[in-house]
């Protein structure tokens, strides 16, 4: 007979999501760590028993349990492939919440996790300021002062740095305007990727519509809520939910898909508060990623021949294509601006490793993914890889570098768009 389960384990997770799981097996084929290990534990069934086993104490929180959920990319390639419709995201984040709280984590890990992951990183302002150190070390080439942790993590850094900040409104380039859309400006994206959130918003001028980015917005969560920290996610979901309902809008931009996920389950994540919910419902329903909300606009300039950057190809973002299943719209995109000189990426869905913070947490393997991502780049002959995400292009830029393929541009969608766009058009 099985011991009581003590109070603080019967609560973490959903029995009748984790019990939906009927363990078929079609999501191995999808499951990235589970292709590259081929254990049961770390495929998504084999960790749905494990968080169940936790749960009902058959199975002790130590090292090599919580190594398994860890060891999740948190891709959610899985619920696409399911027929029974396990929420695995959630069921993971329920997870890793629990394992935050309940297990005692090394000082090292405890550092990288609550210090640079949870209070740096979703901080514009800190993130700026812990960047400095590494750029001078970059500039003067001393990386080898680092230890080899710390070199990979100088890797991911992209070449250059664009921290410009966003007007609060951004007029629409057109006359009568289509509409109004508020546009979230991201933590990464902010710092790292300026450029590319200048061209979000100059695509959304372009298509007509004002643009309002609030400065008093937050971290979307989504860092926290993958770490495990789900109180931190939802104290970002209200503060955002707060700022943006004082907004007349007709949607809620987003151009990181990581970020987009989250922003649309803020109902799902304040689910314990009805009255917190129904608001987070109502967030969420206007949240949509860039590209989802220019693809079937008819507006904007057409674009100028192929450049010689092209032939091109395309890397589904993981929580673009599987969270949000949103495929079709970027590649349309594409395909209008390149032709024939388009490229098909093989396993153009499988994550290429980074998975938020999971490159720095996991870097063995992150760089496994990232190694077998890049083979599959360079088998297509393709000059320029475009897809939707901060950390994607950080993560196959670097395995690129590394590979001597340097010469392949990684780019977001919104700067190839804009790049492609006539001379001719004002402003463009």
């Amino acid at each position: 007979m099985n011991p009581p389960v003590p109070s603080h384990l019967s609560r973490f997770l959903d029995q009748d999501k984790a019990l939906a799981c009927v363990h078929c097996g079609l999501c191995l084929s999808v499951c990235p760590t589970y292709l590259e290990t081929g254990n049961e534990n770390n495929s998504p069934r084999g960790r749905i028993y494990l968080m169940r086993a936790l749960q009902d104490g058959r199975v002790p929180l130590r090292n090599a349990v919580v190594h398994h959920i860890d060891l999740c990319l948190g891709c959610r390639a899985c619920e696409v492939a399911c027929p029974s419709g396990v929420q695995y995201g959630e069921l993971l984040e329920a997870t890793r919440d629990h394992i935050e709280k309940c297990h005692t984590r090394s000082a090292f890990q405890k550092i990288l996790r609550r210090i640079v992951i949870e209070r740096v990183f979703p901080f514009p302002w800190r993130l700026k300021l812990a960047l400095l150190p590494a750029n001078l070390i970059r500039r003067f080439r001393c990386e080898w002062l680092l230890p080899s942790f710390a070199r990979d993590a100088l890797a991911l850094l992209p070449d250059a740095m664009d921290a410009t900040v966003l007007p609060e409104i951004s007029p629409a380039a057109t006359e009568p305007r289509r509409g109004r859309v508020g546009f979230i400006s991201g933590c990464v994206m902010s710092v790292m990727f300026g450029r590319t959130n200048q061209s979000s918003v100059r695509l959304l001028n372009l298509a007509g519509y004002e643009v309002v980015t609030p400065p008093r917005q937050v971290c979307c969560g989504a860092l926290y809520a993958h770490a495990g920290n789900l109180r931190r996610a939802r104290a970002c979901a209200r503060r955002n939910i707060r700022v943006f309902e004082k907004l007349d809008v007709d949607a809620i931009i987003i151009n990181a898909a990581g970020c987009g996920s989250t922003l649309k389950e803020y109902g799902q994540l304040l689910h314990a508060n009805p009255k917190w919910a129904e608001r987070g419902a109502r967030f969420s329903a206007k949240v949509k990623d860039l590209v989802e909300w220019l693809a079937p606009l008819k507006s904007l300039p057409r674009a100028r021949a192929p450049d010689p950057s092209l032939p091109a190809t395309y890397h589904d973002a993981c929580h673009l294509a599987h969270a949000q299943r949103i495929t079709e719209p970027p590649r349309k995109l594409l395909r209008t601006l390149v032709g024939d000189r388009w490229i098909a990426l093989p396993e153009s869905d499988l994550c290429c490793g980074s998975a938020g913070s999971y490159n720095l947490t996991e870097p063995e393997m992150a760089r496994r993914l990232r190694d077998r991502k890049v083979q599959n780049i360079l088998k297509t002959g393709a000059r320029t890889v475009v897809t939707t995400n901060p950390g994607c292009i950080l993560q196959i830029q670097a395995g690129l570098r590394q590979a001597g393929a340097g010469h392949i541009r990684v780019v977001h969608l919104a700067d190839f768009l804009v790049e492609s766009l006539r001379e001719a058009t004002p402003g463009a």
